[in-house]
């Protein structure tokens, strides 16, 4: 079974192997440079990952998994336009290096690039089956982005609402990585099944595990600004969980921090304090591990030996355990 770094190592050598075509290089060249960017590469590993739960020979699942990180960076590449973000991941976005235009042209053919790698299968039944997977999960995605933008506008948003966007916007990819990946190892559709949801229900457990980092990471590890969620009065689990627990009469308090201005002196630790009171980060840790249970309980019904189950299990752990 492969580790990590050298599911990494396999994503990158074929990367290369298969780059993007020269011209015009308006057209490919952001392209190139959003992928050069950096990232974890997980949903792709994750794919890999799934698709050795069945077979020694995981290379011929690599288009379908270069095709799921080329429709992650797609959706990043069109976030950062509607969110008008000036940098990702520490540069500037395609959308401010070049222009708008070139942002969504170069993010478009990504996507169809996409579906281009998930063709070339020489079983036909295979591809059917991952362009089925692939679509049903391309527009849950979307479905996701569209409801986050609607929560922006809205001041009744529920704690059961705000998982189910998540689980379109960010979970349903890494479950649709790992059916995926059961589909191109020729696994039974049972198996794929239990994948996509081990890998959905550990996607909820991430973002919440996420939510929680944003407000109370270690600034050294994070990587970015510890309350940029809170300064942007975003409408996140802990956000959304306080005021599902405070008494009625309180909510106000946090409702008018929420409505001030990222420059408020001293809102991060006023907001924070809010949390403190009502326990909410020892409440999301609780929800983030019930998700976390009910995901390995899916893995645990997959067909295969422990054995080759010890990876996965391994990373997802580490994943949503991570202090970064």
């Amino acid at each position: 079974m492969h580790d990590l770094p050298a599911l990494l190592t396999k994503i990158d050598g074929y990367a290369a192997a298969n780059p993007f075509p020269e011209a015009p290089r308006e057209l490919f060249e952001p392209c190139t440079y959003m992928l050069d960017l950096g990232g974890k590469r997980l949903r792709p590993a994750l794919l890999l990952m799934a698709a050795e739960l069945f077979s020694d020979t995981i290379d011929t699942a690599l288009p379908a998994a270069w095709a799921v990180e080329l429709f992650h960076n797609f959706t990043l590449m069109h976030d950062d336009i509607m969110d008008a973000a000036p940098l990702r991941r520490g540069q500037p976005t395609v959308h401010t290096r070049w222009n708008t235009t070139t942002g969504i042209l170069s993010g478009d053919v990504m996507l169809i690039q996409a579906y281009r790698y998930l063709t070339s299968f020489s079983n036909p039944a295979v591809v059917t089956e991952l362009v089925k997977t692939f679509s049903r999960v391309a527009t849950e995605v979307c479905e996701g982005q569209q409801y986050d933008i609607n929560f922006e506008s809205r001041n009744d948003v529920a704690l059961p609402e705000y998982i189910r966007m998540i689980e379109l916007k960010t979970a349903v990819l890494l479950g649709g990585a790992m059916e995926m990946g059961a589909i191109c190892a020729g696994a039974n559709p049972a198996d794929a099944e239990h994948l996509y949801h081990f890998g959905r229900l550990a996607g909820i457990s991430f973002q919440i595990q996420d939510d929680l980092l944003d407000t109370y990471g270690d600034p050294a590890k994070f990587g970015k600004q510890v309350g940029g969620d809170i300064l942007q009065n975003k409408k996140t689990f802990l956000v959304l969980k306080a005021l599902e627990t405070m008494p009625a009469g309180n909510r106000h308090v946090l409702e008018t921090w929420l409505q001030t201005g990222p420059e408020t002196p001293g809102k991060v630790d006023a907001v924070r304090a809010i949390f403190d009171q009502y326990k909410i980060p020892e409440l999301a840790a609780a929800e983030k591990k019930r998700f976390q249970a009910e995901a390995f309980t899916q893995l645990e019904k997959v067909g295969v030996s422990e054995a080759r189950k010890v990876a996965l299990r391994q990373m997802i752990g580490n994943l949503l355990d991570r202090d970064r």
